[in-house]
């Protein structure tokens, strides 16, 4: 297994330098540098940027106005946009409902919706979990009842992402109650402005409004939002997840946070001396090092593979990716101390006299762990020797 770039990915790597260096805004690229918040406007603007490059989907088909690149081809291109400290295209519309769209919606579905996430017209986020509803996602208990050619939803949705920005969101709903959990479950597309629907905000530790409570109070879908099958949604539910883990591990993004955090540490002093020259805490950053150097491995191998079908590798990848993120932000803050306190304050990289605005590294969950766990399983069960 070769896991060097050949000669045509190293040309490609240059074209996409060149354009990221033509294209990205500068005050974009400062505010994902330095950890500044992004609003709204900041993440659509770099999206259609990319979009009139004709590069917003990297992993649609040309079919599509995807530009048909192969697997290594997108992971350079996530590297290099991470490298560069460019905005997230987010995940919502290209990579987790548009797959879905693409492979169970109808002819109508695609020609009106698959160029609106394109050029990011429309914002989605996404209505999976609920309150009692996270790691055992199938015991949903929001209902959506037909009556003619709607349905009427009712029910409540948590921890979603961007809600308060969204146009749209792909909800799971439950049609059916008298059958086995997994079985009563749809798919449907529910616009955002549609009466009855409830946006209340939930503030995180670091003081942001990113995720919220969605509720729906005899909210009318029409039948035409319905993708696929009537009770199917559980299986497009399990494909769309398949879709939003590959590519999650950020090899670009970590690279990038690396040597932020070497640059804090060697800034910062202990003892008269640069942190980073402290044995102890210099033997921490060694460590996540080579664990972000194991993950990169592990990813090429993956898309070396070049399976069309995201397997459990995509999961763990997930799983390892976080841990990775989660622990070099732990050590931004063990460098820091006290000024890690600071938000959206530093207009520069970080100084002895001024420190950026870090986020609260997010905890490993239990459910966190339970994916890891499963994933290895399904891994072990699916992987033949080699």
């Amino acid at each position: 297994m070769d896991l060097n770039y050949t000669a045509a990915d190293l040309a490609f790597r240059d074209m996409v330098r060149a354009f990221l260096d033509a294209n990205l805004p500068a005050d974009l690229q400062k505010k994902v540098r330095n950890h500044l918040r992004l609003g709204r406007h900041d993440y659509v603007r770099w999206h259609q940027i990319v979009a009139h490059q004709g590069w917003a989907a990297p992993s649609w088909p040309v079919e599509y106005g995807g530009p048909g690149w192969t697997q290594t081809q997108r992971h350079i291109w996530e590297e290099e946009c991470g490298r560069a400290g460019t905005p997230q295209i987010l995940p919502f519309g290209v990579n987790m409902v548009a797959p879905v769209i693409m492979a169970f919606g109808n002819d109508a579905q695609k020609a009106y919706y698959l160029p609106r996430i394109l050029n990011c017209e429309d914002w989605w986020c996404q209505g999976y979990s609920e309150p009692g509803s996270g790691s055992d996602l199938a015991s949903l208990k929001t209902t959506a009842e037909r009556v003619g050619d709607h349905y009427i939803v009712n029910g409540q949705k948590t921890w979603t992402t961007l809600a308060q920005h969204a146009d749209m969101i792909f909800c799971l709903v439950r049609t059916d109650s008298t059958v086995r959990k997994q079985e009563g479950i749809s798919f449907l597309l529910i616009d955002m402005d549609s009466p009855g629907i409830t946006v209340r905000p939930i503030i995180m530790l670091d003081e942001d409004h990113e995720v919220n409570e969605v509720f729906f109070d005899n909210v009318k879908v029409p039948v035409q939002n319905l993708i696929g099958q009537e009770n199917k949604g559980w299986t497009y539910a399990k494909y769309l997840l398949g879709h939003e883990r590959t590519g999650i591990a950020a090899v670009g993004r970590s690279k990038r946070e690396l040597l932020f955090l070497k640059k804090i540490a060697s800034e910062h002093f202990k003892h008269g001396k640069p942190l980073l020259q402290d044995p102890v805490f210099a033997a921490k950053v060694a460590n996540v090092e080579i664990e972000l150097m194991a993950l990169e491995t592990t990813v090429l191998r993956v898309i070396t593979r070049e399976s069309h079908t995201p397997g459990p590798e995509a999961s763990l990848l997930k799983v390892r990716g976080t841990e990775i993120q989660q622990m070099l932000t732990e050590l931004m803050v063990e460098a820091l101390g006290p000024d890690a306190f600071a938000f959206d304050t530093a207009p520069t990289m970080p100084s002895p006299a001024t420190t950026p605005p870090l986020r609260w590294p997010p905890t490993t969950s239990t459910s966190a762990r339970r994916r890891s766990t499963a994933a290895a399983t399904r891994y072990r069960r699916t992987s033949s020797p080699r």
